[in-house]
């Protein structure tokens, strides 16, 4: 297999400029680190991320549900394992993870609908008035802007990490080596 052209930056290659970036969030994860080769980016990312990871009108556990899907259909094996890990931390069953990358039709309630919208962003580029209504009805409006806004997110990071094979961070990958059919990609048969 051939080096990545974009490797995640070491501590010793830090941008001096985004230095105070390297301490939190950006630091801590390959993704970001991949991103640190542009510096102005990521700090330009800095607080976009902080409202659609963290701020967002979906909460903790319905965010998960979002990124789970949306790493599933963008094919990234990163953010999928990552967001296993949190799944996971926040309490998921293996089997609601599972739902998670299956087929739409077998999830019910608002995982389902938004494994739905998911879905629908990502084919059709847009939600139905029926899907934006009942989604809206269900979870409020503005985490149904927040929903849309973390599958766009989480498609441009999911561009980057295949585009430059960003490895996974150790510490997922030794969690994932303890249940790999969980954190594969490929659903169980």
């Amino acid at each position: 297999m051939q080096p990545s052209s974009c490797p995640p930056i070491t501590d010793a290659d830090w941008p001096e400029d985004i230095a105070e970036l390297r301490e939190g969030f950006a630091g801590a994860l390959n993704v970001y680190r991949t991103m640190a080769h542009h510096p102005a980016l990521l700090n330009a990312w800095a607080p976009l991320r902080q409202h659609v990871v963290k701020d967002n009108a979906l909460g903790p556990v319905l965010t998960e549900v979002v990124i789970l899907r949306a790493g599933f259909r963008l094919g990234s094996a990163y953010e999928w394992a990552h967001h296993v890990s949190r799944a996971l931390a926040l309490g998921f069953s293996e089997a609601r993870i599972d739902a998670i990358r299956g087929t739409p039709e077998a999830i019910d309630g608002v995982d389902g609908m938004i494994v739905n919208a998911v879905d629908a962003l990502l084919d059709a580029h847009m939600l139905t008035r029926s899907q934006e209504e009942a989604l809206a009805s269900a979870i409020g409006r503005e985490a149904v802007i927040d929903l849309i806004a973390m599958v766009g997110f989480y498609s441009v990071l999911g561009y980057l990490l295949k585009t430059y094979d960003t490895p996974i961070d150790e510490a997922i990958q030794a969690e994932a080596r303890l249940n790999p059919a969980l954190f594969s990609l490929t659903p169980p048969a």
